[in-house]
This record gives C-alpha cells, sequence and structure tokens, in this order.
C-alpha cells in the first residue's frame, strides 16, 4: 500500500496473499492493523514527503469543498485519515437534491467527468450511487452522489463494516491550518 499506492484494504489484502501463495481467507490482517503498520511505515521511510502529500491533497480537497458548498461536500477516506498513497484520489461525498445538479455545475464549468455507479452503504443498507471522477488542480477527485436524507445517517465501508470518517468544510480547515470561519469564506488565517 505504501509503495504501490494501493489504497483499497481488500484488494492490498487479497494482492498480499497471491504473492505468498495463501488463500484470500487464511487468518488476513485486520484493516486496524494494517493502518498501524503503514503509519509506522510511513513516519519511518516517508517523513519529509508523506505529511507534505496529505497536506497538499487537503488543500486540494478544500478547494474543491469550497467551490461544491451547496451540495453539502464531506472528505472522507485516505486523505481524510492521513493514510493517502502517491496516487490516491480526492473521496468527497455529496448530498444534492439530485445527480444532475451536480453534473450541471460540472457542465457549467467545463470541467470534464466520467460518470459511474457504485455500491455504498449508509445507515443499515446498501444504495446504489453516482461516483463522478474528474482532475481538480491536478488531483484526482472522486464524488459520489447520495441522496440528501442520507447525510445524517452512519456512512460504512461495507453492510457490516465500520463507519467511515467524515468531516466537512470546517472540519477540513481545521486539519490544513484554516481558521474554520474562515474556511467557509474562503479566507486563509492571519
Amino acid at each position: 500500500m505504501a509503495e504501490e499506492g494501493v489504497d483499497d484494504f481488500a484488494r492490498a489484502k487479497r494482492k498480499a496473499a497471491r504473492r505468498l501463495g495463501a488463500s484470500d481467507t487464511e487468518a488476513l490482517p485486520a484493516n486496524g492493523e494494517i493502518e498501524a503498520e503503514l503509519r509506522a511505515y510511513r513516519a519511518l521511510y516517508q517523513a519529509d514527503e508523506h505529511p507534505e502529500r496529505i497536506g497538499g491533497l487537503r488543500r486540494i480537497a478544500l478547494q474543491a469543498m469550497r467551490a461544491l458548498e451547496r451540495f453539502h461536500p464531506y472528505l472522507t477516506g485516505p486523505v481524510l485519515t492521513g493514510l493517502a498513497g502517491p496516487y490516491a484520489d480526492i473521496d468527497l461525498q455529496l448530498f444534492p437534491e439530485s445527480t444532475k445538479e451536480v453534473e450541471l455545475f460540472l457542465l457549467d464549468r467545463n470541467i470534464e467527468y466520467t460518470a459511474s455507479e457504485a455500491r455504498r452503504f449508509a445507515g443499515d443498507r446498501a444504495h446504489a450511487v453516482a461516483v463522478l471522477s474528474l482532475d481538480w488542480e491536478g488531483a484526482p477527485l472522486r464524488l459520489s452522489v447520495f441522496d440528501p436524507r442520507d447525510e445524517r445517517l452512519a456512512m460504512k465501508s461495507s453492510q457490516a463494516g465500520r463507519v467511515m470518517a467524515r468531516a466537512g468544510i470546517a472540519e477540513v480547515g481545521a486539519l490544513v491550518g484554516i481558521d474554520s470561519s474562515a474556511a467557509k469564506h474562503g479566507a486563509k488565517q492571519a
């Protein structure tokens, strides 16, 4: 995960199991164990570049969130947790009245994107959501577009998985060192 930029725990586990000649179900580590080891690895071998990479990705995420503010954006995934590798996407969750609103927003600004559908887990059920992938300030941005009623539900990594951390504009502003009241308005802290 640290060297090849794989950000999906399940995919990384399967890949490692294949390399070791083990079946996918044999004594694989828990995600928390992998996170701890990944943090230790990065602290030891990527102590300089990793914090810079995360800070840069979070600043780009904050810019995108400000632009998409009317769709109630939340940062989630490895950029938020600080585990993002060199090829990580910035994952934002949006909660507009309709997916078309977001698509029109992008089209009006001549922002090219590709659309796909994915399964996401909110509350106690799986949802098919639109996923819009695009480039934002040179970084890959992935927008998962949920129903507005799902904003108050706990988003999970899988049906039975753990609740995913997510942060709004003020929280992401605090992570990058911008005053939370200024974060909503785009001003930097003096």
